[in-house]
């Protein structure tokens, strides 16, 4: 996705993508009206030129009343947080999609990831939670969150219905293998939007709790019914602290790296940036810049 003040990011993403694959790769880079000529002209007039890309506009009026309006962290009521929800309807006439995340960097050949093996009838699949020890050591440092309990609120009757063991290990969304023909077999869409409208008129989940309001209906409607993703496919919490650092070597084996959080590496204070800038390309329109000590 390609949001308005991030562009570069999508930009670093689809750079580390392309450098590190022979693979025969189709981007989808979803806008919103007002940014795509910007995204198309950095394309265009960069080394990026050679990638076979395809733009799609997203109409943020399919979010109508569905999202609670949420002061405590507004960045993630964004509507292109919401893009991954409606995959079947923005990407046509694919089998087999992966969704990445803008705040990402690929450092591993991209067909790995897409050759995921999802189980029958499962639609979906993500990285868990618990799934690192180096990760654990990370939630534990900066207090994060990697339970049901860090998301959804346990005091309501609806989820406490749902009969999810609040001890339940999440999972993050950022990075999604998905299969197109169970995704409308099973009309996901569907079942998301459903609990966006509960949440609204009930309250059932918050930015105030641990991934916003973009996480918490995934959690539920795949819960129990989604494949596991390698986990050196998706290092992340680069983004939630400026202090919190990850092993060199450990990086280095890494596949693919996630700055989720606040702290990203277009921005300063934040850590790891060295990683993120190999990838970099600079806007030849000057709109985006990166923010640095000494900027």
């Amino acid at each position: 996705c390609a949001a308005a003040g991030r562009m570069g990011a999508a930009v670093a993403a689809i750079s580390s993508i392309y450098s590190n694959t022979e693979a025969n790769v189709l981007f989808y880079i979803v806008g919103l009206k007002t940014t795509i000529p910007h995204i198309r002209k950095w394309i265009e007039n960069s080394k990026l030129k050679e990638i076979k890309f395809k733009i799609v506009e997203f109409n943020p009026m399919v979010l109508k009343g569905k999202i609670r309006q949420d002061a405590s962290r507004p960045e993630l009521l964004q509507p292109l947080n919401f893009v991954r929800f409606y995959l079947p309807l923005l990407i046509q006439k694919h089998e087999k999609v992966v969704y990445l995340d803008d705040d990402v960097i690929v450092q591993g050949d991209i067909q790995e990831l897409y050759d995921t093996k999802l189980a029958p009838g499962h639609a979906a699949a993500f990285s868990d939670d618990c799934d690192l020890p180096s990760t654990h050591e990370m939630i534990r440092s900066v207090g994060m969150q990697n339970t049901y309990m860090g998301f959804l609120d346990y005091r309501k009757q609806a989820i406490r219905d749902l009969g999810i063991s609040p001890s339940t290990c999440s999972f993050n969304p950022g990075v999604i293998v998905a299969n197109m023909t169970e995704w409308k077999h099973q009309r996901i869409t569907k079942q998301l939007e459903k609990w966006m409208q509960r949440n609204v008129e009930e309250n059932l989940y918050s930015s105030t709790l641990g991934g916003g309001v973009a996480t918490s209906p995934m959690l539920i409607v795949f819960y129990g019914k989604y494949s596991s993703i390698n986990p050196m496919w998706h290092i992340r919490h680069l983004g939630w602290s400026p202090d919190a650092r990850y092993s060199e070597q450990f990086l280095q084996e890494a596949k693919l790296l996630h700055w989720n959080g606040r702290y990203k590496p277009w921005d300063y204070p934040s850590v790891h940036t060295d990683l993120w800038e190999n990838w970099f390309i600079p806007d030849p329109s000057g709109k985006f810049k990166l923010t640095r000590p000494d900027s």
